[in-house]
This record gives C-alpha cells, sequence and structure tokens, in this order.
C-alpha cells in the first residue's frame, strides 16, 4: 500500500523570526547585519587526527582538517571546524549529507571513523556588518578583537547565556556564524535582536 501522508515543507527554526532579523538589519544602516541561514548541512566528523584516515579524509575532501584548536578550514563550499582532537563539525549547503558521508567513509576505508548528520540539530545565524563584533561582545566572554579572534577561528562559547559555535568567516566582512542548537535559536534571536537595538 503506497503511504498516503503528506510530508510538511521545511520550516526553519527562525522563520517567525525572518522579517524582524531584516528589520534590524535595515534600520541598523548597515552596521550590523542579521539573518539566519537555514537548513546548513551540518556532519559530525570523528577520527584520528594523527591517523592514515585524517589524511584519506582529507584528501576526499579537498581539505586537510584543521588539528590546531578552534580553527576552521575552508574548501570549496565546505568548511571544517576544529571541535576537538579527534572532532571535527563539517558546515556545507543544504543537501549535502549523504554525499559527504559517503565520500568520508569511502575515503576511510578500514579505518575507525564516526560520521553523524547533526543537521537537524541546529541552525546558523549569520552576524556581520562594522559592529557585529560589537554585538557579539555583548554576551560573549571571549576575546573577539580581530588579533585573538580573526578569519579562520571557531570557539565552542556561549552567547546571552546560550551555548554556540561561533565561527569568524574567512571572507572579507563576511563576519560570523553563530551555530545555535534550533531549541535556543528563538531565544537567542531576541537576545542578538535586543543587543542590536543601540545600533538602529
Amino acid at each position: 500500500m503506497a503511504d498516503t501522508a503528506l510530508t510538511a515543507p521545511l520550516r526553519s527554526p527562525l522563520a517567525h523570526a525572518a522579517d524582524r532579523l531584516a528589520a534590524a538589519t535595515r534600520t541598523s544602516k548597515g552596521a550590523v547585519r542579521l539573518a539566519e541561514l537555514p537548513f546548513l548541512t551540518h556532519i559530525d566528523l570523528r577520527l584520528d587526527g594523527k591517523g592514515p584516515a585524517a589524511d584519506a579524509v582529507g584528501l576526499a575532501l579537498d581539505m586537510q582538517l584543521p588539528l590546531e584548536p578552534n580553527t576552521a578550514v575552508r574548501a570549496g563550499d565546505v568548511t571544517a571546524l576544529w571541535l576537538g582532537p579527534d572532532e571535527w563539525l563539517l558546515v556545507a549547503p543544504s543537501g549535502r549529507g549523504r554525499d559527504l558521508d559517503s565520500r568520508i567513509r569511502e575515503a576511510a576505508g578500514d579505518e575507525h571513523v564516526s560520521v553523524t548528520d547533526v543537521s537537524a540539530q541546529r541552525t546558523t545565524l549569520l552576524v556581520a556588518g562594522p559592529r557585529a563584533r560589537d554585538l557579539l561582545s555583548h554576551g560573549c566572554s571571549l576575546d573577539l578583537h580581530p588579533r585573538a579572534f580573526g578569519a579562520g577561528r571557531c570557539a565552542q562559547t556561549t552567547l546571552g547565556r546560550t551555548q554556540i559555535v561561533l565561527v569568524a568567516r574567512d571572507e572579507p566582512r563576511a563576519g560570523f556564524w553563530v551555530l545555535v542548537r534550533s531549541s535556543f535559536a528563538g531565544y537567542l534571536a531576541d537576545w542578538l535582536l535586543d543587543a542590536a537595538a543601540e545600533y538602529v
């Protein structure tokens, strides 16, 4: 018997806040830019960073996995974030989960590797503009000065009492990615909008 159940269209965790984020961007006259980047692929990768699987997986992804703590490496449309000595988070455009999973597993061969698609667990907020660092500094204890947290850096930290992964993007004026669990996304969006009020 055919499955006749209707599937609901995907709805991002911050779909309800899109207009408010866009309005804050407009009224700040470019000082801050806030937006959700919904449905990005997030792959949690665990393997021995010093073993043969790391080199093989790096070749398959056209990048060397970052081995320095709190760094990010980008190759094409895939960004690898260092989360621990044997753990990375791969961030890619929507729908890339199966492709990345198969490439990693094929490259690793018989080596021990764990690949978990955690895309539904998080959403990504973009915080950009000339006052982005000031805005984030209101609720993040990290030193966000470019000398300490410049392009290509990432960290697991808190923002407005919410656990996040913060990524300083490597493109000019690209700002920051704030990766937050879907269940906390609404709260964090409200916090960012409130903190951005001084720039509007």
